[in-house]
């Protein structure tokens, strides 16, 4: 069975980016088939894994649009068990196109059914916004990883996020929830750090992951590698707790770390 996994915050800067790279190499190193697709114009996740935008022609616009299929644009990486399906800059204009396209709120869930068996996990880079890409994610996903940095305001917008996926759950896809919400760049020096830990788990409770993702100057160093943090450093911080992370990505969709 196939779990697509949207990674979604529309505040910028709260690594979530960086999340859906080292949650895919981490869950690929426990032996699942990933798929990272990247819907953000930006095109980040391709530069952490490697990739020179200019260098390929594939991206997530054609296959959203419905000009291209999913299967032909999909990049092997370094990273054995991770392929990607890139972003490009047509995606900026995505919304906009989508406006007037019919089953607009499908394109994406409609354009993954042929190459479901393929994968375990499809994990989708949002972009920081929360308009046609976003829902698109938001409907073709079984849950949500919502990212926060441990920063005052960090659950400022939060809540329109929630709302969203409320609207979404409503309208198209009655399965959605939130799979966990994961506290990162997280240095327990500050007190603000123990502050928003401390109110982030009084809001979500038992949704918020156990492991939090350390402030790490390996993890920063990797994507200008293009390298996922768990082979730019394997015993970094940083590394680590992402792949606890997967652990338990693993464990609250499967139910163990075999599936069991």
């Amino acid at each position: 069975m196939t779990r697509i996994i949207a990674f979604a915050n529309q505040k910028g800067g709260v690594g979530k980016t960086t999340t859906a790279i080292n949650i895919g190499a981490s869950l690929a190193a426990i032996k699942r088939r990933v798929l990272l697709i990247d819907l953000d114009p930006q095109g980040n996740a391709g530069t952490g894994l490697g990739f020179v935008r200019a260098s390929h022609r594939q991206s997530a616009y054609g296959v959203i649009m419905g000009t291209a299929n999913a299967a032909d644009n999909i990049l092997t990486t370094a990273v054995p068990g991770l392929h990607l399906l890139p972003s490009s800059q047509a995606l900026a204009g995505a919304d906009i196109d989508l406006l007037d396209m019919e089953n607009r709120e499908f394109r994406l869930r409609n354009a993954l059914a042929p190459i479901l068996e393929h994968y375990d996990y499809i994990l989708l880079d949002c972009p920081p916004a929360l308009g046609y890409l976003t829902i698109n994610a938001l409907t073709a996903s079984d849950s949500v990883v919502v990212p926060l940095q441990c920063e005052f305001f960090a659950l400022e917008g939060v809540q329109q996020l929630t709302d969203t996926i409320s609207v979404v759950k409503e309208k198209w896809n009655p399965t959605l929830d939130i799979l966990g919400v994961l506290l990162t760049m997280y240095d327990k020096r500050y007190g603000v750090t123990r502050a928003v830990d401390d109110d982030v788990r009084a809001t979500f409770g038992d949704l918020v992951f156990k492991t939090v993702v350390p402030r790490n100057v390996r993890v920063s160093e990797a994507p200008s590698h293009g390298k996922p943090a768990l082979f730019y450093d394997f015993n970094s911080a940083g590394a680590q707790a992402y792949l606890r992370v997967a652990t338990e990505v693993v464990n609250r969709t499967e139910g163990g770390i075999d599936g069991e």
